[in-house]
């Protein structure tokens, strides 16, 4: 009875052993494509997220501030069209 008590303690050891390696090279498997996919994404001309909003942000006031001029331009335009031509004395 013994024996057979070794035999399972020693398959659950082998069984404790080999998870424990899987796991380690899961690890390290991850780590190594991490790795890969910082040094791809580093050669390559990606804009992080804080530049990416702070362009957006950027554009957005550059839109707001066209609107504004847009508006500003029409304003002068439709008053320049109710004032009457000037007379051009020709002698």
């Amino acid at each position: 009875m013994q024996t057979r008590n070794k035999i399972f303690d020693d398959l659950g050891q082998l069984m404790t052993n080999a998870m424990g390696v899987a796991q380690g090279a899961k690890d390290e498997a991850e780590t190594a494509m991490k790795g890969l996919i910082d040094r791809w994404l580093a050669e390559r001309d990606f804009v992080t997220r804080e530049e990416f909003d702070a362009v957006r942000a950027m554009a957005q006031k550059a839109r707001e501030e066209n609107e504004a001029l847009k508006a500003r331009l029409d304003a002068l335009e439709a008053a320049a069209a109710k004032k009457p031509a000037r007379k051009t004395n020709t002698s």
